[in-house]
């Protein structure tokens, strides 16, 4: 399995939650996922959106707001607070009342929202995207702001993405049976080509974490790293995966990652292990086996280190977040 994959497969997207907008006249959109990604396509019609990320010095100043039109993907990773607005009157739109966004994730909502009154001017498909934040994390936080894919309806477009889109299109005209399950499924399709095309579109130049995962040398041994994180791995057999002199390959991995090659898996180990532990399936001994610790105790230790809590009082704490 490629890098890319084997990544986004700790990810444990399992299930979207999202709603179709139809937007009426002069409308205007709030949303505040609290961290959760995000993502928007455009089905018919445009859009502003503008981030809390991009500055603020008018009401409506296009050089810090982003235009969606027909068949565009965007995508905020980091699920910053952003506003969608209307294309067609985009100061007069800001001066109405926002809708509040967040509170229409309901799951899968099986009914269309219409935003505002007046003429219909765009269709919009919403998803927030339900995956585990922790072992999403170093890859999300490694990702701009916003990911814009454009014109994505066009022939330029890979058929399948022109294919989901048309079908996304006509779920909001009518319901079918099996409906929850294929764009949950598109959902994720749609989530990795967001990613996939900017690790695609890195430059030979760039040192960005994203960039390893296309690195002839760097992928292989990351894909092997997240296969089997349990195997005692030393930098000389990381290095011999990528074809280098482990001086080489150690400066390479650090110069590219941020850190050491031991220290990534080490940090990797512990991130699935609290992910197991939250899954309350397997005692601690048998998480630390799974995660390659032939000690207990030094697992434990370790843990508390990235965690400042013991394997069980986190698992406890978790529980009790669950459930309170």
């Amino acid at each position: 399995m490629d890098a890319l994959s084997q990544i986004l497969d700790d990810f444990h997207l399992s299930r979207a939650q999202y709603v179709y907008l139809r937007t009426l006249g002069d409308w205007h959109l709030h949303c505040d996922p609290s961290g959760i990604s995000v993502f928007y396509i455009v089905i018919m019609g445009r859009a502003w959106l503008r981030s809390s990320a991009q500055d603020k010095k008018s009401p409506h100043h296009p050089d810090e707001a982003t235009l969606l039109s027909t068949g565009d993907m965007i995508m905020l990773p980091s699920g910053q607070p952003h506003q969608l607005y209307s294309a067609e009157h985009p100061e007069r739109s800001l001066q109405t009342p926002a809708h509040e966004l967040i509170d229409e994730f309901q799951g899968h909502r099986r009914d269309s929202i219409a935003i505002h009154e007046g003429r219909p001017n765009a269709l919009i498909l919403a998803v927030r995207c339900l995956l585990d934040a922790d072992m999403a994390r170093p890859l999300m936080s490694a990702l701009p702001p916003l990911l814009h894919i454009q014109n994505t309806l066009q022939s330029a477009g890979p058929d399948w993405l022109q294919i989901g889109l048309q079908f996304l299109s006509l779920e909001a005209e009518k319901e079918r049976p099996g409906r929850d399950t294929l764009i949950n499924r598109l959902v994720s399709m749609l989530f990795i080509e967001c990613i996939r095309d900017l690790v695609e579109n890195q430059s030979d130049e760039s040192t960005s974490w994203i960039k390893a995962l296309k690195d002839n040398q760097l992928a292989p041994v990351l894909s092997a790293l997240h296969a089997s994180p349990e195997y005692p791995w030393t930098v000389n057999e990381m290095a011999a995966l990528a074809c280098q002199s482990r001086s080489a390959f150690a400066d390479r991995f650090t110069q590219i990652m941020g850190v050491p090659p031991l220290n990534y898996l080490s940090t990797h180990r512990l991130r699935l292990a609290a992910w197991y532990l939250r899954q309350n399936e397997l005692s601690v001994s048998r998480v630390s086996e799974r995660v390659g610790y032939g000690s207990e105790t030094a697992f434990s230790q370790a843990f508390k280190r990235l965690y400042n809590l013991s394997p069980s009082q986190y698992r406890k704490q978790q529980n009790s977040s669950q459930t309170g």
